[in-house]
């Protein structure tokens, strides 16, 4: 490995480490080949959606430019991997050096795994959902946010894996319902301090939650029953899941099954706050997350020994 793509594997990790703690926790459990390709991923959609956040106080054109850009270089780096022609240098398109860095392990990492460059322009079409939607009918409408902002890494992730058959694909899908749902209920508070409700109106209807007592921060009795609804809803996807990480790779079965148990708790920690998610934003701390190794890799060595008994 060249000193200039360590470099840029390097700041991925950076990237990954410190916006993405439990997400970081379960990928160092990954072979270290596999590793610098999942950190890479993260970062570009973080970069991502982090410039169209930016983008957005300028207004829409701004944010047609950012994607356009994205999708420019995406294209160079698809190009690249097919002709093996691209220099550095021409990955410099109005980028920083950070960005350059993103794209440079892509170009690199996508010799190896074979992601449609679909995926990653899906992705971007759900950060744009963001600049302008805030508000979802029903829960169809948001599967398609969900499948998009997140689904679209579990598909990519497993590209880097690995796994024995394509069903595993639909099992990455619910995971990444799962844990952008878990944002969602995470996040409400924050959420609506942005003038944004993802709770569909259609549940908020059956449960009699108004917005006004969203904005107004109020967990009353209505919106606890809304919660549990809500937090039944992505447990089940989350159960979905787990039947796909024995499909997996053997070398990814516990980091992944790691990432999802880890982000399950965020749901558990909303409970033990009585679904207060006014109060305090949920999330798991290190010695938790330690604290759940031992059981979680036991459960992933089982998965492996019953996989490989069939």
């Amino acid at each position: 490995m060249s000193s200039e793509i360590e470099r840029a594997y390097k700041y991925c990790e950076s990237v990954t480490r410190f916006h993405a703690k439990s997400f970081y926790f379960a990928a160092r459990f990954l072979s270290k080949e596999k590793r610098p390709a999942i950190y890479a991923l993260y970062a570009l959609c973080r970069h991502v959606d982090d410039e169209v956040d930016e983008a957005e106080i300028s207004g829409e054109e701004k944010i047609r430019e950012a994607v356009e850009r994205w999708q420019s270089k995406l294209n160079e780096i698809y190009a690249a991997g097919d002709e093996r022609k691209l220099e550095t240098r021409n990955l410099e398109l109005e980028t920083d050096g950070d960005q350059n860095l993103v794209f440079l392990a892509w170009r690199d990492f996508l010799q190896k795994y074979k992601i449609p460059q679909s995926l990653p322009l899906e992705l971007m079409k759900g950060v744009l959902m963001d600049t302008r939607v805030n508000r979802y009918e029903t829960f169809d409408e948001l599967y398609v946010y969900c499948y998009r902002v997140a689904s679209t890494v579990g598909l990519m992730s497993s590209e880097i894996f690995g796994y024995e058959k394509p069903a595993a694909l639909d099992y990455a899908e619910a995971l990444g319902i799962a844990m952008q749902m878990t944002n969602i209920l995470r996040d409400v508070r924050e959420d609506a301090a942005m003038n944004r409700i993802y709770l569909p109106r259609e549940d908020l209807k059956k449960f009699g939650v108004t917005e006004g007592q969203i904005f107004a921060n109020r967990a009353d009795e209505n919106f606890v029953e809304l919660m549990k609804f809500e937090i039944e809803r992505a447990r089940e996807f989350y159960r979905k899941a787990e039947r796909g990480v024995a499909l997996l790779s053997p070398d990814a079965r516990f980091a992944v099954l790691l990432a999802a148990r880890l982000y399950a708790r965020i749901l558990d920690e909303i409970e033990r706050q009585n679904y207060d998610v006014f109060k305090r934003r949920a999330h798991t701390n290190f010695k938790q997350k330690v604290f759940a190794l031992p059981r979680i890799w036991r459960e992933a060595k089982k998965m492996s020994a019953d996989q490989a008994g069939k």
